[in-house]
């Protein structure tokens, strides 16, 4: 965690980011963060304007107990169970994150100044219990300008148009393809024509789709350095960016449709595109290529913290990135099918071990947690 301080602040490019249109959110979260008043820092000098948290931020924020110890002490005598445990732990940061972020989200008027917290990724296959998970934690939490994170898995999309048709905000996750964004763009349309049957406030309902960015690259990479003509590693590091470019053009068609027309009349917010996994992960790449080259309105960038300073310090933001880039886009994702790797057999792969890893965080967590509560003499089911 790097202490930020208004005389070290450098946020150019960040700034530049923000006047394009790009909401720049933190993708971690943890108590020292918050209560180091680090978080607040981040918002003051760094542009931060939201935090995402998954499994996996949990698990290095928790596993490493900073800041933990009297909250799982007080647990312990209280005999809870373990999964009660994890449930006290995290939405209690979230709900220290929103306080934080609160003034944030009452100049942005709910837009941004929001915190996610994510439903047990276990349950990413069950519909019933996702929902109701996403029920318990907005209770949990207790906060306006929380999200609920809802993974975008077949029975997630179910899952998503009845918790926004309750009003709750919610972060769909682990969004690869683009016909799976497609499907959540009409499951979040649904599931705002069920709260306006209602009579619910639609401007207070938010969303963004998250879409993965650079574990695209990753898979596809991988790949195309096996096949070693060429050709294949002339397309190495441009599937993402194309995969992202598509996305964008595939929002502003279903957002500028007439099921949305009809619902902006009820002051509908738009879902907006969330680009996440924006750190790479081939040190060949610039540290900032995931933020210089999707840059376009009406987005959300989060970021984990290095990818953060890195563009502070030397992020290239030259204006939108995306929008004219749709031909290309098309072109690069051609020539990656054309080499005989399957883009629907990559982006299922992708969404499955998406899921897979981080429902092996929560159980490391779970682990830790037990581990930590037996210590203290109560033994943990």
């Amino acid at each position: 965690m790097i202490e930020v301080t208004e005389a070290t602040a450098t946020a150019g490019a960040l700034d530049r980011l923000s006047e394009e249109g790009v909401s720049v959110w933190l993708d971690d979260l943890s108590r020292e963060r918050i209560t180091s008043g680090n978080l607040a820092g981040l918002v003051r000098t760094r542009n931060v304007v939201g935090v995402t948290t998954n499994p996996s931020i949990f698990q290095a924020a928790i596993g490493s107990g900073a800041g933990y110890e009297e909250q799982l002490a007080d647990l312990a005598v209280r005999g809870v169970t373990v999964d009660e445990a994890v449930r006290m732990m995290t939405t209690a940061d979230v709900r220290a994150a929103a306080d934080v972020l609160r003034p944030v989200y009452e100049a942005t008027d709910g837009r941004d100044g929001r915190v996610s917290i994510e439903v047990d990724p276990r349950l990413a296959h069950d519909t019933a219990a996702t929902v109701a998970e996403a029920k318990q934690l907005a209770w949990l939490v207790d906060r306006p300008n929380v999200m609920i994170k809802i993974p975008a898995t077949k029975a997630g999309l179910p899952a998503i148009t009845e918790v926004i048709g309750l009003g709750i905000s919610v972060n769909v996750t682990l969004i690869f393809s683009l016909e799976r964004y497609r499907e959540v763009v009409a499951a979040y349309l649904a599931g705002l024509e069920r709260a306006a049957a209602k009579g619910l406030d639609l401007s207070a309902v938010h969303s963004v789709a998250s879409f993965f960015v650079s574990r695209v690259d990753a898979e596809i990479d991988k790949r195309l350095t096996l096949l070693g003509t060429d050709a294949a590693l002339a397309l190495k590091g441009r599937a993402a960016l194309a995969n992202a470019r598509l996305a964008y053009e595939a929002y502003e068609e279903l957002f500028g449709g007439d099921r949305f027309t009809a619902l902006a009349g009820a002051r509908a917010n738009r879902q907006r595109p969330l680009w996440a996994s924006t750190g790479v992960k081939d040190p060949a790449y610039k540290d900032t290529l995931y933020v210089d080259e999707l840059v376009a309105p009406g987005t959300v960038n989060t970021m984990p913290e290095a990818t953060l300073e890195a563009t502070a310090d030397h992020g290239d933001i030259t204006g939108d990135t995306v929008t004219g880039g749709y031909a290309q886009a098309r072109a690069d994702l051609a020539a990656v099918e054309s080499l005989g790797i399957s883009y629907d057999e990559v982006v299922t792969r992708l969404e499955e071990e998406g899921v897979a890893k981080f429902a092996v965080a929560w159980q490391d967590l779970l682990d830790a947690v037990t581990k930590s509560l037996m210590s203290k003499g109560v033994d943990a089911e």
